[in-house]
Parts: structure tokens; sequence; C-alpha cells
């Protein structure tokens, strides 16, 4: 079914054009939501609340943007709305021994995709959202610190902690140099 045909049956509530929009882009949003939830469990509960999201409010799309576009920013959006939702008084988080620099050794890396999420899941909640929105989804500063109300010098020192973080995870997967400070 053509997508456009799709979208306007989903607009009209008929359960079979939603089953195939789930099928169709369920990988994606799964694929979306791992970068900002805490776990697979999690990721797969965020798939099922987006959907939800996406079928009530597909009445609002227009056909003029990317349909893969508004789905990965419905994910995101109600990834930070869950984390507003949970955040209470945010706890600094102290690295042990601030790293200085990291020198990766000239070889060719090859860390497996699945360790490098499991290493982002296992960041704290607000450095793996400011991480992700950064890196993986090119949001500026400025609109992360909007998105999250937070300054965008919160958001500039969540990202650099989230990458010595995410460097001191990967160091005992790859052969990684940390300097002792």
């Amino acid at each position: 079914m053509e997508l456009i045909q799709l979208i306007n049956d989903c607009k009209k509530g008929k359960i079979k054009a939603q089953e195939a929009l789930f099928t169709n882009y369920k990988d994606l949003v799964y694929t979306t939501s791992l970068k900002y939830c805490g776990s697979k469990q999690e990721a797969e509960d965020h798939v099922h609340d987006v959907f939800i999201v996406l079928f009530n409010t597909i009445k609002k799309y227009k056909p003029t943007g990317s349909f893969e576009g508004w789905i990965k920013r419905i994910t995101v959006y109600k990834a930070i709305d869950k984390y507003k939702k949970r955040r209470v008084v945010d706890k600094p988080y102290v690295l042990e021994g601030e790293l200085q620099s990291v020198h990766i050794n000239d070889k060719e890396l090859d860390i497996p995709l699945e360790v490098i999420f499991n290493a982002i899941q296992e960041l704290p909640e607000r450095y793996r959202l400011v991480f992700s929105l950064y890196q993986l989804d090119d949001f500026s500063h400025k609109e992360i610190a909007k998105i999250l109300s937070i300054s965008t010098g919160t958001s500039k020192s969540n990202l650099h902690r989230a990458k010595q973080l995410l460097k001191k995870k990967l160091a005992s997967v790859v052969d990684i140099t940390i300097p002792q400070s």
C-alpha cells in the first residue's frame, strides 16, 4: 500500500492501515528509542507509547515533510517528556578522575553497534539525552537547552561528561590508552 494512502487510512481510523504502519515503522521507532531509553525493555515500552501518540495525532500530519522525520520527532519528544516527568533534583554525577585526552591506536576500530548502544544506555539519563540529541540527532546546544529546560552551558557540560564516560566504558572493548591524571 502506498504511504499516502496508508496515512489517509490511518487518519480514518482503519485498523489494518494502523497495523501496516506499525509493521513498517516499528524498527525505526525502536532504533531511535534505544538512543534515549535506559534499556531495551524501556525502548520496547517506548515504541508502544510512541505509536499511541502517533495514531492519536496522525490527523495533524501534513504530507509536506518527511513522514519518517515526523515519526522520529515524536519518538524523541516523547522520550524527553518522560524524562521531564521523572526528573527530580539532578544529583551531580562525579567522574572518577577527569579524562584529559584519549589516544586510540592507529588500528581500525571494530566495535559492534550493540556494544555502543549498551554503553550509551548506561549513561546517566541527562547525559544520555544530551549526547543522543547532539551527537546522534544533530540538535544544537541552544535547542537542547530549550527542550530540556537547562542552560546551554549545562548542555555542553553534560555532552562533555557523556563523552568522557563513553570513552571510559569503551576503553575495555578496544585498545585505548587513558592517561592518568
